[in-house]
């Protein structure tokens, strides 16, 4: 039986207990995105640091969630560790369709387990696990483990973090069921905060069906779309390291800490000579058929018999330009040897790479010494990347402690902050113009999936503030609802809103269905009162110079329209959020603290 309401379980991390509560609001916050804002209102603590124990870690899922296919994403909603501020981090895997069939809309942690654990739910249990022998584990050897002690692979998802998260790194991710993550502005290190090391959310319920063959007959349609037309195939065969090769050509490949735009030497890490050196396969998503995720292979030699076995590694743009274009890695195997890296210290690669690509220059430049490196830095350099990577999730001297903290607070203390390419948080992997740095420096998440700031420079040659303006907005909105419902957004082509309402009416929220844009509007509200409220002041955001200095298929970048746009963007932002920023919380204790 579909519900208008949201079934919350909360749970006590002091206590070891939790209890199952009912929202109402359905109609108004829809799920995922709203929802875990809606919780955040009720349970965090604004004026609290982001490491207090009473902050809440919120995990969400949307009213599609199991019915359809690509509503494979999770929302966690927190206060950060990288600004001390509300954020959200998306994630795929299998925890959606967990969450869904342990007959939970959403999670709600609160309080420190005593000592080192693992939290195990389901739909009819709940248990804190002592497992201080983990600490101190990378996330691949974790995944192992628990993946032997807790049946039930099918509808079982592992969450865990690495030693950076243990650290209380702010660039530290949670790793999902291995090839997914809670990636961005720190959740591992939320995570770490209370004293988790994983959580492993068993599916072992059921929920019902929709009777009759309306349901049915649109779940083949939308199943058809996503399946045999051309909108989602690009995902599935080069999938997004096709990006590499295209931004290369356009000028807007962030190459050596974004000193270049463009470079020849790129040809060795494009998504076709991934495809042609590297793939092994491709898998997905529960719940998902197009199977966007490309598992490359890393070489494990046993010197015993000279015989060479592998490790899968996921790859996609993202990482490759993060530890690939950006630290003038060019060779595909090492990059994958860097993401494995990475992935084992329980690291956000987007932040790691971008970290030491300014550490690279930064080193270059005098302001940095190798003993604070402990490996000279050096463009190209994979295998002293590859030990700087663990050193910055251990924190083996002061400088990787304060970098872990993100790049902007390691330049503010050693200099070179005209080359820290932070946008809010390091930058994503695209340095296609003036929208694009304006979107991820000032979006909610300082991502660059919170609108498509990428795809409108590249499809407008002419600079026109207001344009831009009314696209940020309105692409913002757009994809609060998909985030709410909440669906893989690489589906967003097929996952329009006559779609999405029809897909709402087969599962009788036909209120919902026909006030979609109002909801949407609403959460975007209320997602910027929560951020201002916690401390986010768009008008201080600055874009560092080196963004300012670069040229792409339209030229050079225009000063003006920069400045323009950033100004009314955050204006803009500001009334959104029904005013000027309410508080700003002292930072929360650092891991030399």
């Amino acid at each position: 039986m579909i519900r208008d309401h949201f079934r919350v379980l909360k749970v006590d991390l002091t206590t070891g207990r939790g209890q199952v509560e009912t929202l109402e609001g359905r109609d108004l916050y829809v799920g995922g995105s709203g929802l875990a804002a809606v919780l955040f209102q009720k349970y965090g603590q604004p004026a609290a640091p982001w490491d207090d124990r009473e902050q809440p870690l919120i995990f969400a899922i949307g009213p599609l969630t199991g019915y359809f296919p690509l509503m494979s994403k999770t929302v966690l909603g927190f206060k950060s560790p990288y600004h001390n501020q509300y954020a959200e981090s998306h994630a795929g895997g299998r925890s959606a369709l967990a969450l869904r069939f342990a007959d939970y809309d959403a999670v709600v942690i609160t309080g420190q387990a005593p000592r080192p654990s693992v939290l195990a739910i389901g739909s009819r249990h709940l248990k804190v696990h002592e497992a201080a022998y983990l600490w101190g584990m990378d996330v691949v050897t974790v995944g192992k483990f628990l993946r032997r002690k807790t049946p039930g692979a099918g509808h079982r998802s592992i969450l865990r973090i690495g030693p950076a998260g243990e650290n209380r790194a702010a660039i530290a991710g949670i790793n999902v069921d291995t090839y997914r993550h809670f990636g961005r502005l720190g959740g591992g290190a939320a995570l770490g905060a209370k004293n988790l090391k994983a959580i492993v959310i068993q599916g072992d319920g059921s929920f019902p069906l929709p009777a009759g063959q309306d349901y049915a007959k649109l779940f083949g349609e939308v199943h058809r779309q996503l399946t045999q037309t051309q909108m989602m195939q690009k995902y599935h065969n080069l999938g997004t390291p096709a990006n590499v090769a295209v931004l290369n050509e356009l000028r807007a490949l962030p190459i050596r800490n974004l000193q270049e735009t463009s470079a020849p030497d790129i040809a060795g890490i494009t998504g076709e000579r991934f495809a042609e050196d590297a793939l092994l396969r491709n898998v997905a998503c529960a719940g998902c058929p197009v199977g966007c995720i490309h598992l490359g292979y890393v070489r494990l030699r046993f010197h015993a018999d000279h015989r060479y076995y592998f490790r899968q590694v996921g790859y996609d743009h993202e990482p490759i330009f993060a530890v690939g274009a950006m630290l003038g890695v060019t060779n595909c195997a090492d990059v994958l040897q860097l993401i494995d890296m990475t992935e084992k210290m329980g690291l956000d690669v987007m932040s790691a790479g971008v970290a030491l690509a300014w550490a690279t220059e930064a080193a270059a430049n005098g302001l940095i010494a190798e003993e604070e490196t402990i490996v000279p830095l050096a463009f190209g350099a994979t295998k002293h990347y590859e030990a700087a990577l663990r050193h910055l999730a251990l924190g083996s001297t002061d400088f990787y402690r304060l970098l872990a903290q993100g790049t902007a607070k390691a330049a503010a203390h050693y200099g070179g902050q005209d080359y820290a390419c932070v946008l809010g948080q390091e930058m994503a992997g695209y340095a296609t113009g003036e929208v694009f740095f304006v979107s991820q420096a000032l979006g909610f998440r300082h991502s660059h999936l919170d609108t498509g700031g990428y795809a409108f420079d590249q499809k407008h040659a002419d600079r026109t503030v207001e344009q831009a303006l009314d696209f940020l907005l309105q692409d913002e909105q757009d994809r609060v609802l998909l985030t709410s419902l909440v669906v893989c957004l690489f589906a967003r082509e097929v996952y329009k809103d006559s779609l999405v309402a029809e897909c709402l009416h087969s599962l009788g929220y036909g209120t919902l269905a026909g006030q979609m844009a109002a909801a949407a509007q609403k959460i975007q509200q209320l997602r910027w009162h929560l951020r201002l409220a916690t401390g986010f002041d768009p008008h201080q955001i600055s874009i560092p110079k080196r963004c300012r200095e670069v040229r792409t298929w339209k030229g050079p970048i225009d000063p003006a329209f920069l400045a323009t746009l950033q100004q009314r963007y955050a204006q803009t932002i500001t009334a959104l959020a029904g005013g000027a920023p309410t508080h700003k919380a002292g930072p929360g204790k650092g891991p030399s603290e």
